[in-house]
């Protein structure tokens, strides 16, 4: 397993807004990146992506660089986010698969038996490398930002996996969790191995923090997160426990699941928009009542990014507002960047939230 590298080798970000909130200090400003920024909205990704597909590009250290670099410098955003995607690893592991434009991940051969889990490959850090070499060149790039590194939770890479791609309902899924839950925790198993051994590759590569992606567990109830799917998101977590980094959690839809996810050993928890902020936080802290403060990332409405700019610092002053009730608070939309985004827009809210500190917002 890799050797994660100690906090002394890496940069000293100690007073970076995004970790100062993530560690629930009180930072010189409210610090915000938006998820899915690197990419989709901006004219200069899709210029220089041309040509090359999606996961080739993911692949491809000098792309890695350049993609993720490229919101930072035009939005003045207090984090980068690894361009990737949660399907890498096992696209890189050797399953079958690709990203089909307007549709997402496409599995060749869908996992719906105990055969089927027995075939999965493993993830080898070699495999991977291209990404690690990423990191390094970020690294020299990016001055005092932090660098996010990213994987998928085991729960969303086991649904893409069972459904062959996207689901609305995820029939096949939880069919398959609660008929042959032999093969469900063998399966889940499989992919926390690949999920912790792609995020310690980043971790020891030098990244800063890492986000773990669980888009679709807002699907399941609170009870069946807390069988099927908690202890193989903890288990990710715990494989990160000697990095001594900021570790954050985020589905979709989760509100009900918040208490649980918190559980699992983040640091952060995301929240989507269909929560408010100060809310989620008492959600949270009733989860670990003698714990820490509990530390938020969050939550504009994506949506909002096209509403005029009265309505939509109004949301912001508010979301900021709630967010104070909180531990700590990360600026985030509550999904990602809708592909249709005016750029200049999303540097317009980042100002706006620099704008409003974390003492004089109201």
């Amino acid at each position: 397993m890799t050797d994660i590298a100690p906090v002394s080798a890496r940069r000293d970000l100690s007073q970076a807004p995004l970790l100062v909130a993530a560690a629930g200090g009180r930072p010189s400003r409210v610090p915000v990146w938006f998820m899915r920024q690197a990419g989709r909205s901006l004219p200069e990704y899709h210029e220089f992506r041309a040509g090359t597909p999606m996961l080739e590009a993911c692949l491809d250290a000098e792309m890695v660089c350049e993609i993720t670099l490229q919101p930072v410098r035009r939005h003045g955003v207090d984090a980068a986010i690894l361009f990737s995607d949660i399907v890498v690893p096992l696209r890189a592991a050797g399953v079958d698969l690709d990203i089909v434009p307007g549709t997402g991940p496409v599995v060749a051969e869908p996992v719906r038996s105990a055969a089927d889990v027995a075939r999965l490959p493993r993830l080898s850090e070699d495999q991977v490398r291209p990404v690690a070499d990423g990191v390094g060149l970020l690294l020299r790039e990016l001055g005092d930002t932090p660098l996010i590194g990213f994987a998928g939770a085991p729960f969303t890479l086991a649904s893409y996996l069972i459904e062959g791609g996207p689901s609305r309902n995820h029939e096949r899924t939880k069919a398959l969790m609660r008929s042959e839950p032999d093969t469900w925790h063998a399966l889940l198993g499989r992919l926390t191995e690949i999920a912790s051994t792609f995020l310690r590759v980043q971790v020891a590569a030098g990244v800063d923090a890492v986000q773990l992606f669980d888009s679709w567990a807002g699907a399941l109830s609170e009870r069946d997160y807390r069988e099927f799917v908690l202890p193989y998101s903890a288990a990710v977590f715990a494989s990160l426990a000697d990095a001594g980094i900021p570790k954050i959690h985020f589905g979709v839809g989760t509100g009900e699941l918040l208490g649980a996810m918190r559980q699992a050993g983040a640091d952060v928890v995301g929240v989507d928009w269909r929560i408010p902020l100060d809310e989620a936080a008492r959600r949270l802290r009733a989860a670990d009542p003698g714990g820490p403060e509990p530390v938020v990332q969050g939550n504009l409405d994506p949506a909002l990014l096209f509403a005029s700019p009265d309505v939509l610092e109004r949301e912001i002053v508010r979301i900021v507002d709630e967010g104070r009730s909180a531990g700590g608070h990360i600026f985030n939309l509550g999904h990602g960047v809708l592909p249709h985004t005016d750029p200049d827009v999303i540097t317009r809210v980042t100002e706006f939230v620099h704008g409003l500190s974390p003492a004089d917002a109201s």
